[in-house]
């Protein structure tokens, strides 16, 4: 590692961690409805879209409400979107006449975008319009990660809130989380990558001669603006097919830098937003210590990994450095591990190089990062809810240890709460373990891998863990565009998706109805170092064991095989 890695990384952390404070007290004043130095631009216009929509934003919803909102909007951008994408030949804002899409593909993309997934089964600039892009996918990035922090807030009213029913309105959370939490954002974003040289453009694509007398098409469009919700809305699908490797995605070290700073930035943020909530920062620094410790270990393997010389050229007439096959040269070995562990750590599923490429230890710290919920900073609200929902399965563990009833901040944890954690526990080894086997046993689905032996499996691995997590990342070498893997995929991803946020509703719904008990010296701390410890090796417990006997079939066996 050269000294510019050293201060790539320190730049990043410093982009992420010194504003987060600052911006998750903000993200509280928002969703509460507290005044800040937005609300005389955007009050009116928040003001304007309850009327507009006939909702009374004074009026609160108990949690079966706020559940059945959540999943008619979700309904609604689901078939709008998969409408488009049919029909995107007969739509305006389409200059190179793109057809529309097939069915089977159109439904996982919709449900992929939907879902805050955002795994593409094609190519951007071959396959989609302007108008899909932009009214299609751009809509539903914005939407899709305002979704997930409503849900976040409603679970932290929850908890916050004694002898309540209600959890807030669905459509309030949804418009501040748009207006304040992502449009300003996503606006400072997007003037900042067009001026590093992203396009943002309705002209046609451009016909060029290279200089070997090829002829060739150069895509352009409004790039600018998705990309910039793509990274901050923790989304990941790219405008072009090779998603940030696209110079056109990521032109610079700089827009590198803040491109994947930007993933994390409202993750991180939001943990302090739920101290407000609970009115105790300490909790929030409990979390993010686990969360950093995770991220930590996880970097650090994938470093290691990366670094290590290939045996099979180990000769002395061969100088070895850190392979780069399948990395963006312009950026080096440091930045696209530090970007494939960021990517995989949060929801988000932008690439800047191909996992498909990656030594098989840094492949595999990738799919541990999904495997555990992606809860190390994760999606916007879902990565702390994911995260929640492990603090309180940590809490029930240290109250089976001590011979006390479990309690998290003055809520007891009781029968029904601790059926709702187990229901969550279910859905990551559904989502993978069941859709990935039934795909890895029948010869058609099968025959999408490319490679042989250890990797091919990793490949298939890799994608039911990426639909199930609703990362959205791939092995590059999977050839997932066929009707089974598009119904399949589309399948695990409405399973990672509501089979969290249905037993988190109902969960946050149950605690607020709870009275607060007082926190008395016999109540076990939830933000000291030991509760950091426990939380750490019950991600790491859950997530290894359950998926170990397949990391070994798959990534650990080609590390050992490739000599290593």
């Amino acid at each position: 590692m050269h000294s510019y890695d050293y201060w790539l990384i320190l730049a990043f952390f410093a982009l992420v961690l010194i504003p987060a404070p600052f911006l998750g007290r903000f993200y509280y004043k928002v969703m509460e409805g507290q005044r800040t130095w937005l609300s005389p631009i955007l009050g009116p216009v928040e003001r304007g879209c309850y009327r507009v929509a006939g909702v009374d934003p004074q009026a609160e919803q108990s949690w079966q409400k706020y559940t059945l909102a959540l999943l008619a909007f979700n309904l609604a951008g689901f078939l709008l979107l998969f409408a488009i994408l049919l029909f995107q030949d007969h739509l305006p804002l389409n200059p190179q006449n793109l057809p529309g899409q097939e069915w089977t593909l159109a439904f996982n993309t919709a449900v992929s975008f939907m879902t805050n997934t955002n795994w593409q089964a094609y190519s951007g600039e071959a396959s989609l319009s302007y108008l899909s892009q932009m009214v299609g996918l751009t809509v539903q990035n914005f939407v899709s990660a305002a979704t997930g922090l409503a849900v976040l807030v409603a679970l932290c009213r929850g908890i916050g809130r004694k002898s309540t029913k209600t959890l807030g309105n669905f459509w309030v959370d949804m418009t501040r989380a748009t207006l304040y939490g992502l449009l300003p954002l996503c606006l400072l974003l997007a003037l900042y990558l067009v001026w590093q040289g992203v396009p943002q453009t309705f002209a046609q694509y451009v016909n060029a001669v290279t200089m070997q007398g090829v002829d060739q098409v150069i895509p352009l469009g409004p790039a600018a603006s998705q990309i910039a919700i793509k990274q901050l809305g923790t989304n990941g699908g790219g405008f072009f097919g090779v998603n940030s490797a696209h110079p056109f995605e990521n032109p610079t070290a700089w827009s590198n830098l803040f491109e994947m700073a930007s993933i994390i930035l409202i993750p991180v943020a939001l943990v302090f937003t739920f101290g407000h909530y609970v009115k105790d920062l300490r909790q929030s620094r409990a979390i993010i210590a686990c969360m950093l410790a995770l991220f930590l270990i996880g970097g650090a393997t994938s470093l290691w990994a990366e670094y290590q010389p290939n045996p099979s050229l180990n000769n002395v007439a061969v100088e070895q450095t850190a392979p780069l096959e399948g990395k963006e040269a312009r950026f080096g070995t440091t930045a696209t591990v530090l970007w494939s562990v960021t990517t995989t750590a949060a929801s988000n599923g932008s690439v800047n190089g191909m996992h498909d490429s990656l030594n098989p230890l840094s492949g595999m710290v990738a799919m541990v990062n999904m495997m555990v919920g992606e809860v190390i900073f994760g999606g916007v609200g879902a990565g702390l809810y994911g995260m929640l929902l492990n603090v309180l399965i940590a809490v029930f563990l240290a109250g089976l240890m001590i011979g006390r009833t479990p309690e998290y901040l003055g809520k007891k944890l009781q029968a029904r709460e601790v059926q709702l954690l187990v229901v969550t526990l279910l859905v990551m080894p559904v989502g993978v373990l069941v859709l990935g086997a039934i795909a890895a046993s029948l010869p058609g689905p099968v025959a999408a891998v490319s490679n042989p032996g250890a990797h091919g499996f990793s490949q298939l691995l890799y994608a039911y863990t990426s639909a199930s997590a609703n990362n959205g990342s791939a092995f590059g070498g999977f050839g997932a565009n066929t009707a089974f893997h598009n119904l399949m995929l589309g399948l695990g991803m409405l399973i990672g998706r509501f089979g969290y946020i249905l037993p988190v509703l109902a969960l946050a719904g149950s605690l607020a109805m709870k009275k607060t008990a007082p926190i008395g010296q016999n109540s076990f701390p939830t933000h000291g170092p030991l509760f950091v410890t426990l939380l750490t090796v019950t991600i790491l417990l859950v997530g290894g064991l359950t998926f170990l006997p397949t990391l070994a079939l798959g990534p650990i066996a080609e590390h050992l095989s490739l000599g290593f």
